[in-house]
């Protein structure tokens, strides 16, 4: 019969490193939830990116160059995590749809029954997406930016313009639709 702990049975967090890595937690991990969310579209696997991402990046705390610039590690894992996912998802796809004959397969549910800013800022590529959302979202300068997604800024700056003149054309498209 497997025991569950309760709280009381749990020793108390009196040492140092449990209190800072909870003070860590709470300051950092709903900022990366709400990270992941916006580059995945998913809330449910943004929670599970935004959790692996403080696990992995808490693990290796005593190994950061810079201990103060957790968030920034913490950020620069949620964007890989992300990555990651939708590569698995894409290559999850194709593979369905080599096996499954004439069915039309949905890469991700995450499309749907979103708003048209929504559904437009999904469409973008990727690296265009984590740059609006890292710039516009995370309120993060260009230089920051261009660390993350390993660029110069000048190339955040172009990716930032290409992707708000879609997103324009996008939604001024959609209003048309709905006038006519």
């Amino acid at each position: 019969m497997v025991s569950v702990e309760r709280s009381e049975d749990i020793p108390a967090a009196g040492s140092a490193a449990s209190a800072h890595l909870a003070e860590l937690y709470e300051r950092h991990v709903g900022r990366a939830v709400a990270l992941a969310r916006l580059l995945s579209g998913d809330a449910h696997a943004a929670e599970d990116i935004a959790h692996e991402a403080f696990v992995r990046t808490a693990g290796r705390l005593t190994g950061l160059r810079d201990a103060g610039a957790f968030e920034a590690y913490l950020r620069r894992t949620v964007v890989n995590l992300c990555r990651a996912r939708r590569r698995r998802v894409a290559v999850e796809a194709r593979y369905l749809r080599r096996t499954m004959d004439s069915q039309v397969v949905a890469t991700s549910s995450w499309t749907e029954d979103r708003d048209v800013l929504w559904t437009a800022l999904g469409e973008l590529p990727k690296r265009q997406r984590a740059a609006v959302v890292l710039r516009y979202y995370e309120d993060l300068s260009e230089e920051l930016v261009a660390d993350i997604l390993r660029c110069s800024p000048r190339a955040v700056n172009s990716l930032v313009s290409r992707a708000m003149a879609t997103l324009r054309v996008r939604v001024e498209a959609d209003d048309e639709e709905e006038r006519a």
